[in-house]
């Protein structure tokens, strides 16, 4: 059980770091301050899903599930 515990501490690490360094990537919600005169309409506006902006997203997104599920399971008390 102590193999197993080392490997997941090991994974949240990596982890941590690769969720630091996509929410760093990231855009600020305060950069898209054109859509206010109607600039939003972009090819890039409509679409954020397939840009890059958009894949940081998601990524974002699966790895702090995978934070918050490796967080819960090395809270426990079973290793």
């Amino acid at each position: 059980m102590g193999a197993l515990r080392i490997i997941l501490t090991v994974l949240f690490i990596l982890d941590c770091l690769a969720l630091t360094v996509f929410v760093l990537m990231q855009e600020g919600k305060s950069a898209g301050l054109g859509s206010i005169s109607g600039a939003a309409e972009t090819y890039w506006g409509k679409n954020k899903g397939r840009s890059m902006e958009g894949f940081l997203v998601k990524v974002t997104r699966v790895l702090a599930v995978l934070f918050m599920v490796l967080a819960a399971i090395l809270n426990l008390k079973v290793f």
